[in-house]
This record gives C-alpha cells, sequence and structure tokens, in this order.
C-alpha cells in the first residue's frame, strides 16, 4: 500500500521512461497537440487515433488554422473517428482561442475548463503536460489503477466513490514531472493494469497495490450492471431524382451527429411499417413525396448509449420541392459527389452499397 506517494511516484517514472510508447503527441509540449491528442483519445484506440491525429495536424498546423476553417470541413477531416460532438467543441474552443485570447492557450486546469468541450480530466492533461501544473487526471485507465493501488469495493460509477478517486488522484501527482506522471499512469492502464488479467507481474508499482496483495485486481473495479441498451429500426431514403442525383440532408448542429450530412429518415413508431415510417418522415423533415422501392441494404450500429437497425431503402422523387423543416440543409448531389461531404458510420455503410451496384436507382 503506498504510505509515501515518492517511492511510488520514482518506481512509476523510471518505468515510463522505459516503456513509454513513442506516440507523436508526446514528442512535443504544444498545447495544441496535446489538447488534439486528448479529444481524439476520448473514447477512442490509441492505433485509431495516430493516422487522423497526423492527418489533422498536416491540415491545420495550429489552433489558427483550425479556427479559420469551416466546420464542415472539420468535420470531414474527422469522419470515422466518431463521437462527432467532439469536432464540433474543438472547432468551437479554437475560435474562442483565437478571438478571445490572441491564439493562446490558457495555462491553467481551471482556466482550460473554460473552453468549450473540455472537463476537468482533459484540463488537468493539458495543464499537466502542456504547462507543468500540478494537477491530477482520471480517465478509465487512471480509475482502473487506482481502484486496484487501493483495492476500491465500492462501484467506480457512484458518485461518492468518483470523488474519492479523484482525491486519491490529486493526493499523489508529484509538483515535479506531473505532465509525465500522469501520462505514465495511463500508460499504465493501457498497457500493463488491463481491464481483463491484468499484467501484475510486470507491473512496477505492483508492491504498492493493495488488490494486488489481497488476490482481488481481477474483481477491481466494481461496475454495478448498466440498464438494457434500447434498440431503434430506422428507416432511411436513397433518393434519387430524374436528373441522377441522389437526396442528403445535413443534421441540425445540435444534438447526435450535429453537422453531419445522412440519407434522410427516422424512427419507426409503434404500427408502423417500415415503408410507411419513411414517407411520413420525409414529408416531416423534407416536404416531399417519394416511391419507396427496394431494400438496399440494412445496418446495425451501436452508439453509446442505444443501438440502431438502419434500413436503407432506395425511393424515387415524385412531388414537393424539399424544404429544410427537420434538418439544417438539403441537396441534390451526384454519387461521385458524395465523398465531399461528411458522414456518419451508418450512412458510409450506405454509400459502400450505393458503389457496389453501380448505375441501378430503383
Amino acid at each position: 500500500m503506498i504510505d509515501s506517494a515518492q517511492p511510488f511516484v520514482t518506481s512509476l517514472l523510471d518505468w515510463y521512461g522505459q516503456a513509454a510508447a513513442d506516440l507523436p503527441w508526446r514528442r512535443t509540449h504544444n498545447p495544441y497537440h496535446v489538447w488534439l491528442s486528448e479529444i481524439m483519445l476520448q473514447q477512442t484506440q490509441v492505433a485509431t487515433v495516430i493516422p487522423y491525429f497526423e492527418r489533422f495536424v498536416e491540415v491545420y498546423p495550429d489552433v489558427s488554422a483550425l479556427a479559420a476553417a469551416p466546420l464542415d470541413d472539420v468535420l470531414k477531416r474527422w469522419e470515422g473517428l466518431g463521437y462527432y460532438s467532439r469536432a464540433r467543441n474543438l472547432h468551437r474552443a479554437a475560435r474562442v482561442i483565437v478571438a478571445e485570447q490572441g491564439g493562446r492557450f490558457p495555462e491553467t486546469a481551471a482556466e482550460l475548463q473554460k473552453l468549450p468541450g473540455i472537463g476537468r480530466y482533459t484540463a488537468g492533461a493539458i495543464a499537466s503536460i502542456a504547462f507543468g501544473e500540478q494537477v491530477a487526471v482520471l480517465d478509465g485507465n487512471v480509475i482502473r489503477v487506482l481502484a486496484r493501488l487501493y483495492d476500491v469495493a465500492e462501484d467506480i460509477r457512484a458518485t461518492v466513490t468518483h470523488k474519492r478517486l479523484w482525491a486519491l488522484a490529486e493526493s499523489l501527482v508529484p509538483a515535479e514531472r506531473p505532465g509525465d506522471y500522469n501520462q505514465a499512469l495511463m500508460e499504465l492502464g493501457r498497457t500493463i493494469c488491463k481491464p481483463r488479467q491484468p499484467l501484475c507481474r510486470a507491473c512496477p508499482v505492483a508492491a504498492y497495490c493493495l488488490a494486488f496483495r489481497r488476490g482481488t485486481q481481477d474483481q477491481r473495479p466494481v461496475k454495478a450492471p448498466r440498464p438494457q441498451t434500447p434498440h431503434y429500426d430506422v428507416a432511411a431514403g436513397v433518393i434519387w431524382n430524374d436528373q441522377g442525383q441522389v437526396l442528403i440532408a445535413q443534421r441540425r448542429a445540435e444534438g447526435l451527429l450535429g453537422g453531419l450530412w445522412e440519407f434522410p429518415g427516422g424512427k419507426l413508431e409503434p404500427g408502423e411499417t417500415l415503408p410507411e415510417c419513411l414517407a411520413r418522415e420525409l414529408v416531416e423533415e423534407l416536404a416531399i413525396q417519394v416511391e419507396v422501392g427496394d431494400l438496399l441494404v440494412v445496418v446495425r450500429h451501436a452508439f453509446t448509449h442505444f443501438r440502431i437497425t438502419l434500413h436503407a431503402f432506395r425511393c424515387r422523387y415524385v412531388a414537393g420541392p424539399p424544404q429544410a423543416l427537420g434538418c439544417a440543409d438539403w441537396r441534390w448531389v451526384r454519387l461521385d459527389e458524395l465523398e465531399r461531404f461528411a458522414f456518419g458510420h451508418a450512412d458510409r455503410q450506405i454509400i459502400q452499397a450505393l458503389r457496389a451496384q453501380p448505375g441501378r436507382l430503383l
């Protein structure tokens, strides 16, 4: 158990100096790079983030370049990374930094938390890594490490337990090299203190781990069961006009997948068939009438709090000039123009199905 933080910190930093992965955002203390990487790494694996990070900083090398870019372009660069509210908040925060801070990042966690999309964890990561502030971080990896170090038997999702974990994290962060320490703690959770079958025999701080001493490491952290994830059936229309163009709609900026483009449609209501659902949704969203044709593809996709089965139908445009009633915008585009627009995962699956059957409209 940790009676004194210093030996624990020393052991962890010594290990990190030898075992730290060579990641592109670790080669600099540039706050823009640190911020971008931390936002991208939320809910996303390191291996997935690396190519996105490298392409992003090539196109937007600094916060001013990001702030000057149209949101549609930023969303397109983010396409495939998921959790698109991160990209919208990144863009908003860049504009705030440029407009209100003259392009300079706030240097404390307290000030960083005032920016869009930056919570307590992200602020602590940026402030400690880029500016050397003695502040803690608490992400999923760190929670797991601390729950085992202190053999926390309570549900980590409970508010009181979460507060305790923050207090434990704050009690350990050193005044010297706080950024390296925080990254070391996260690296330990990612590579050694894994969710299943932790590599305790290879752990550089196993001597301080109460769960390892008691043999409870496989039972930590404790998580109360989540309620069953809701499921919805959704109908979408691939709507063709007489000019061989397809209709796409842009989601409103607020809410899920805000600002992205999609094949219009919506959620199945009780008592409806999928074609009836689609016809109703297209009237409500775009004020148009269509002839619903064959089923093109079925896509299953999971979001954070629910799952969908998306049924995409080929449709023929019949009447009604499109109006943006339930969306932000709409466009008639050729199939080869779809690449210009940012779509979510499920809609990109529809595009793949379309490209697999070129030349067929209905």
